[in-house]
């Protein structure tokens, strides 16, 4: 049985260390991390199966399955976000103001890594690597908990990273991998003040509400995603259509994946035959009454207005106005992604300012909801809250500040 509270000592520890370290020598450490990945990609592809059948046996839905599943394109995918992180500034150490004062003292702002950081999460393994990469290049410390259904595939990441950390010159034990399964090990985890600085919950609305809930140590709500586009009636129809599909379909069990959309009153005899000759066969349409006036669609339940489905099923809604729409959004989402389809300026302004979401869309897909589409490298998760930090949580987010004081002999009088 694996001792957590001297793991998270251990990463403390090394986490002073790792602060002092040259920017050279982290991304040093990370080109080492991603040739071992690339070195040992058969052995973690060998574990990948396992854990898929495994995931299948019991039963894990397709969409679900589809985050767990890893191939030789999708692990060099990952590694690719490695040299991208790489390409980074480093954002430790840096001022983002400076002043005097007119007794003569200079302050500046100062950014500082937050010290050690643990995460909590479901199934999807590149969260291994993209966790340790952010983690590492801003001065922090990892301690990580994957889901039992992708325990084998975090095993064989975990181990190529540390061997290429043996070959930098940054200690392996800025990173330690919790393969210990039990529930009792994430509220452990949650218990750990005073040596755990942050704890970040990444999956499903069971796993972050029972984290933000039940923990100590200060939490980064991530995740969850009713994510919703709206089809105003100034909309291009071909638009609508194109971005409903690739937010829906390009990867169903994915956080920034649609399911929702919301059409106005005005082209619903235009718009909806369309939407369902596109996707009728793909999806399970879930309607309210004017919907199915329109179109085959099971009955939606008040219940499917908050569904996060991550999974082959769309919920379908009529509404009178943009102000609908947005009351919808605010009612029923997660604050994760939303986007309008419109051809007003003012109407996509207006959507924009009234619709609380830490990522608001004009004309665009909310798959795009990413670290690395938004230039980020890439993400700890999608943040839904509002302090420290909110939408992808890239390298800037995992960092804090204090202020450095430089005096002359000054004295408060």
């Amino acid at each position: 049985m694996q001792d957590i509270k001297a793991m998270a000592s251990e990463l403390k520890k090394s986490q002073r260390e790792l602060e002092m370290s040259s920017l050279e020598e982290r991304n040093e450490a990370l080109l080492k991390v991603a040739d071992s990945l690339l070195r040992n990609r058969e052995e973690i592809l060998e574990m990948n199966k396992i854990d898929i059948a495994n995931a299948r046996l019991k039963g894990m839905k397709e969409g679900l399955v589809d985050r767990l599943y890893l191939n030789d394109e999708r692990l060099v995918d990952i590694v690719d976000n490695i040299h991208s992180i790489v390409k980074l500034d480093d954002p430790i150490w840096n001022s983002s103001k400076v002043w005097t004062r007119p007794n003569g003292m200079t302050i500046a702002k100062m950014t500082v890594p937050i010290g050690v950081i643990g995460i909590i999460y479901e199934s999807r393994p590149n969260v291994t690597v993209d966790a340790f990469s952010l983690a590492i290049k801003s001065g922090n410390t990892i301690l990580l908990k994957g889901s039992s259904s992708s325990i084998n595939t975090n095993t064989a990441i975990v181990k190529a990273i540390k061997s290429g950390l043996r070959d930098s010159s940054i200690t392996e034990n800025v990173v330690f991998f919790i393969e210990d399964e039990r529930r009792e090990v994430a509220d452990e985890m949650m218990n750990l003040t005073g040596t755990l600085d942050l704890l970040i919950p990444r999956g499903g609305k069971e796993l972050i509400n029972y984290v933000v809930e039940h923990s100590k140590v200060p939490t980064l709500k991530t995740g969850e995603g009713n994510c919703h586009i709206f089809v105003d009636e100034t909309a291009d129809f071909k638009m609508a259509i194109d971005i409903i599909k690739n937010a829906k379909l390009q990867r169903v069990g994915v956080c920034n994946a649609c399911e929702t959309v919301l059409i106005h009153e005005n082209i619903r005899t235009d718009f909806l035959p369309l939407l369902y000759e596109e996707i009728g066969d793909k999806v399970e349409l879930r309607g309210c009454e004017r919907v199915r006036e329109i179109i085959p669609a099971k009955v939606a339940k008040e219940s499917d207005w908050y569904e996060e489905y991550l999974d082959y099923i769309l919920a379908v809604k009529v509404v009178d106005n943009l102000y609908d729409a947005i009351d919808h959004i605010n009612k029923y989402g997660t604050k994760h992604s939303e986007s309008i389809i419109t051809n007003n300026l003012n109407n996509a302004l207006v959507f924009q300012k009234r619709v609380d979401s830490s990522c608001v869309y004009v004309n665009a897909s909310t798959r795009f909801s990413d670290g690395t589409e938004f230039g980020f490298g890439t993400e700890m998760g999608i943040s839904t809250q509002k302090l420290h930090a909110r939408g992808p949580v890239g390298l800037e987010q995992l960092v804090t500040y204090k202020y450095v004081i430089m005096g002359n002999g000054q004295i408060r009088k």
